[in-house]
């Protein structure tokens, strides 16, 4: 049974966006199946994608001058932060660590989607800026605070820790 089920409410409208959703989707579906041996190469191989991934939307936000940049890609930072540090716990035996995040990857998938990813894809569609497939060369721009603290104020709705925002 996949840990999650590509679905229309996934769709954004963004084609390069659903894209890449979908080989999330795809990816987390396929790690999850992986045994005990093999867990340690799926997470590699999600952190691969998540960092193109990652990167090809901060593209996207930089270059259309999306207003909440910092605060989605501070979530974006904290997502691959967690991820590479389990990574290092599973290469150190704590496999259970592992299969946890596999686990709780989806729900965190959905949440970010409906909310950080739909905002953006909502901005990139009224401002005719032309979404492109691929992350680009130019490096993560430096991040910097909202300046309110709450992170409904700066667009942060879903984030993982919202208060870092501020």
């Amino acid at each position: 049974m996949p840990a999650i089920v590509w679905s229309s409410e996934f769709e954004l409208g963004l084609d390069p966006m659903d894209d890449t959703h979908r080989e999330f989707v795809d990816l987390v579906n396929r790690v999850t199946e992986f045994n005990d041996g093999q867990i340690g190469d799926g997470l590699d191989q999600l952190i691969e994608h998540t960092i193109e991934h990652f990167a090809q939307e901060d593209r996207w936000m930089r270059e259309s001058g999306f207003p909440p940049t910092h605060c989605h890609q501070s979530e974006h930072d904290r997502v691959l932060e967690v991820m590479r540090d389990v990574r290092g716990h599973v290469a150190r035996g704590d496999l259970a660590l592992g299969r946890n995040l596999i686990k709780e990857l989806p729900a965190w998938f959905e949440n970010h989607a409906a909310t950080m990813d739909a905002a953006l894809a909502w901005y990139v569609s009224t401002t005719g800026y032309r979404a492109t497939a691929g992350s680009g060369t130019a490096a993560a721009d430096a991040k910097t605070g909202c300046g309110s603290g709450t992170a409904a104020s700066c667009g942060c709705a879903g984030a993982v820790e919202p208060a870092s925002c501020g």
